[in-house]
């Protein structure tokens, strides 16, 4: 277990002005003039520093950190090993760009993640600097080496915001709506989501892979793509034997498996990766989020033999691998490994497994309660029926954020609350976001 966090800023939840405060009331009118109104805030709180598991507002409000800045901070706020290697590079040099003079550290990078990612075939990656840009890259890579065009993705996905990733993403509202048009050739089927469809592991995967076949054709499909924990989705966990069915399938056809692992890899569900769950060993995983820390980073890692049909130039980007962000992704994975957070991954998991389950019992607008690791969720629906409802969730996460509590909503209908703590969060610490999330279900039921 980790131990409780001595911190600066204080480990404990404080609300002291009205939230937002005056402080943030002040920025915020300053964002409005000068900040695109296309970028959305949650909980409107101008946050000065933080430590662990704790965000410190510019108005003094001392905040439960129970979304990791959707699951960036996974290692927590403020970790020593992570500000002492920045700083060192920073003082080094802050960039050269790899493509032009490269550097150890990015090197060191790509060796963690063939070692980490699943499978002991051989692995190169290349490094970027977001998700959508690893899962467009990975895309990219897959047509290439297969010959092919088709890409299979499925319901209540979510890959990015380019265009191409907003092709691959299933939900319109606000991520596609009146952007189009979209790249072509994305062929979506049915998810397993066991809450709704009552299916089997192996019987979703026949349906989808019947879709497929019916509908696109199998030797059309470069690359299935699938995350293999649903994270804007839903949190949606498929049915035990989903993703093993499908990646036989791929195995079988000479398509390309791509695993999203962006949210839920680097020890989020109590794995290294979500496949790892199954022993699932995809042909591609894309990363980023957890990665690094709070750094811009992300990676495709894949079967040499697939990243390497890439000609020469083929992939690259000025920022990608940033020698700052690399030796976060070093500081972060290390602390990951040192710490043994993998491990604390599903001490927490238990804890809000338990709280939640309970609740369950008491209250008719959760129906569902899912998650391994630290990315658990539940999904409200109205009572006495699996329908989404989303005025509950709206109601909750309101709750959360007046009371000191970093709460996110997530799903295709907006109606299921997703808990991603930092790994480093104490017991003491997400039993007291918990009891505010109960009062917020309870207000809302």
């Amino acid at each position: 277990m980790v131990s409780s966090i001595e911190s600066s800023v204080g480990t404990e939840r404080k609300v002291v002005t009205e939230l937002p405060g005056p402080k943030s009331r002040a920025l915020h009118e300053r964002r409005q003039a000068v900040v695109s109104a296309g970028l959305t805030n949650g909980f409107p709180i101008y946050i000065e520093r933080a430590d662990g598991a704790i965000l410190v507002d510019v108005d003094g409000n001392q905040i439960l950190d129970l979304g990791s800045g959707i699951a960036v901070t996974t290692i927590g706020h403020a970790v020593p090993e992570l500000i002492d290697a920045v700083s060192a590079q920073v003082a080094a040099f802050t960039h050269t760009c790899f493509m032009v003079t490269p550097y150890e550290s990015y090197v060191a990078v790509c060796e963690e993640l063939a070692a980490l990612t699943p499978g002991t075939h051989a692995k190169t990656s290349a490094l970027f600097n977001s998700g959508s840009e690893a899962v467009e890259n990975a895309v990219k890579i897959a047509r290439l080496a297969t010959g092919r065009q088709a890409i299979v993705v499925f319901d209540h996905a979510y890959h990015g915001r380019t265009n191409l990733t907003m092709a691959l993403t299933a939900k319109n509202m606000p991520y596609k709506d009146r952007f189009g048009p979209f790249a072509p050739e994305i062929y979506r089927v049915p998810m397993s989501y066991p809450f709704l469809d009552g299916l089997s592991g192996a019987e979703a995967a026949a349906r989808a892979i019947e879709t497929i076949e019916v509908q696109v054709g199998a030797h059309n499909v470069a690359a299935l793509l699938i995350e293999p924990i649903q994270g804007e989705g839903g949190f949606i966990v498929p049915a035990d034997g989903f993703l093993p069915a499908l990646s036989e399938w791929t195995s079988s056809h000479g398509v390309v498996f791509i695993a999203d692992e962006i949210q839920s890899g680097f020890c989020r569900t109590g794995d290294w990766f979500a496949v790892d769950h199954e022993g699932v060993i995809p042909d591609m995983v894309t990363t980023a989020k957890g990665l690094a820390g709070g750094m811009p980073l992300a990676a495709v890692t894949g079967r040499a033999e697939l990243m390497n049909q890439v000609h020469e130039g083929g992939l690259g980007g000025t920022y990608g691998g940033n020698p700052v962000a690399a030796v976060a992704a070093l500081a972060t994975i290390k602390t990951l490994r040192d710490r043994n957070l993998v491990g604390r991954a599903r001490e927490l998991e238990k804890i809000m497994l338990d709280s939640l389950r309970s609740l369950q019992q008491d209250v008719a607008i959760i129906g569902d309660v899912r998650g391994r690791g630290a990315m658990i969720a539940f999904e409200l629906v109205q009572p006495g029926t699996k329908n989404p409802n989303a005025t509950a969730a709206k109601s909750i996460v309101s709750y959360c954020n007046q009371n000191g509590v970093i709460a996110l909503a997530c799903g295709t209908g907006g109606n299921v609350i997703r808990m991603l703590p930092p790994l480093v969060i104490t017991d003491e610490q997400l039993r007291d976001g918990l009891s505010v999330v109960a009062a917020g279900v309870r207000a809302a039921g």
